[in-house]
């Protein structure tokens, strides 16, 4: 079982969306019983809160359907998980700081093509031309992920 944590800010946007398409395309491949996966945020305005309307109406689109309910990163997250994936570098920043045994990186790390520090960027402030962006992002990333993800099953 391989355990995989998506951060963002507070975890209405970016991270549920990053957990929706990795668990579509997990369970495209039929790896769901070998592939946990979750998301948070760093800080806990929303705990308990569905995904932004605009980020679920995306989604919705593509054909995923958001599930998650907002929660805080927790310490422990760093040990229970194998990969904790940042939206951005201020949250990689962040996630450096705390100890654990996680593979700490960027999503976009696994994007082929994408520069080596390239963050997924917040849509919460923009229209809804930025929550498309964002779900093309994580897809293409996600996508890499798995392949990377095979690899280590």
């Amino acid at each position: 079982m391989i355990r995989v944590l998506f951060v963002c800010t507070g975890n209405i946007c970016r991270s549920p969306t990053a957990e929706g398409v990795l668990r579509a395309l997990v369970d495209e491949a039929g790896l769901t019983s070998r592939v946990e996966i979750d998301s948070c945020g760093l800080g806990g305005w929303h705990v308990g809160e569905a995904p932004d309307p605009r980020t679920c109406a995306t989604a919705h689109r593509r054909g995923v359907v958001l599930t998650h309910r907002a929660r805080k990163l927790e310490p422990r997250d760093l040990d229970r998980f194998d990969y904790v994936l940042a939206m951005d570098g201020e949250h990689l920043e962040a996630l450096r700081g705390m100890k654990g045994k996680a593979r700490v990186a960027l999503l976009r790390s696994f994007e082929p093509g994408a520069p080596p520090d390239a963050d997924v960027p917040d849509p919460y402030y923009g229209g809804a031309d930025g929550f498309e962006e964002v779900y093309d992002m994580c897809e293409r990333a996600c996508r890499g992920l798995l392949d990377h993800l095979r690899e280590k099953l």
